[in-house]
């Protein structure tokens, strides 16, 4: 509507209307192309936000490089006492499975006998390297038959500590030695390395 050449207000407000119209719709078109064209953004799926980690399960902080290289030496310790324990424990089986019957025999021998015996002057010690025993203090009692008859001997040894204290007694024994033959038994003694003893002949008897 016109007055006068001029459009009314009225108009102009329809006008403004119509173009708003046309604005929205055409946004709407955009929009619903977009959503439907290929390679669409929209359509792609997004991960959700990681969910951070439950700090109430954790055990602890990890150990330190000092507390590891600490474990580590104890338990070399640890497999090196045990490789020496089976070692000794090794070297006194196989000693003991080659002198059990003369052993005993001497043992039952030695009951019978008061004193120190009467074969001091043929038997004498010496000490066998630990290396060779496991760890165990070990020593070779050397029996010579003095005699011209064939004899045998039964051997009483005694570890004592630093305040003289017999600690432990060994009994060893050889049994049918020729005149002028010589044995080695070994009297080994179980009681820990550490322990500083002294081992001494108790009784010595020929029979």
């Amino acid at each position: 509507m016109t007055v006068s050449g001029k459009r009314s207000p009225v108009g102009r407000g329809v006008t403004a209307l119509a173009l708003t119209l046309v604005t929205v719709v055409s946004g709407v078109a955009a929009l619903a192309s977009c959503s439907t064209g290929e390679g669409d953004q929209a359509n792609r799926t997004f991960s959700p936000r990681p969910t951070p980690p439950d700090t109430a399960s954790f055990s602890g902080m990890p150990p330190s490089l000092m507390s590891s290289a600490a474990a580590s030496a104890l338990a070399s310790a640890s497999a090196a006492a045990s490789s020496a324990s089976a070692a000794a424990s090794a070297f006194e089986a196989s000693v003991s499975a080659e002198t059990l019957r003369a052993n005993e025999a001497a043992a039952a021998v030695l009951e019978k006998v008061s004193g120190g015996g009467n074969a001091g002057a043929d038997v004498s010690l010496r000490g066998k390297p630990r290396a060779e025993t496991g760890g165990l203090l070990a020593v070779i009692v050397s029996i010579t038959n003095r005699t011209d008859k064939k004899a045998s001997y039964a051997v009483q040894v005694d570890f004592r500590d630093g305040a003289g204290k017999v600690v432990e007694s060994r009994i060893v024994g050889a049994e049918g030695l020729e005149p002028g033959e010589l044995a080695q038994p070994l009297a080994i003694s179980r009681k820990p390395a550490d322990l500083n003893l002294t081992p001494r002949i108790e009784k010595a008897q020929r029979y």
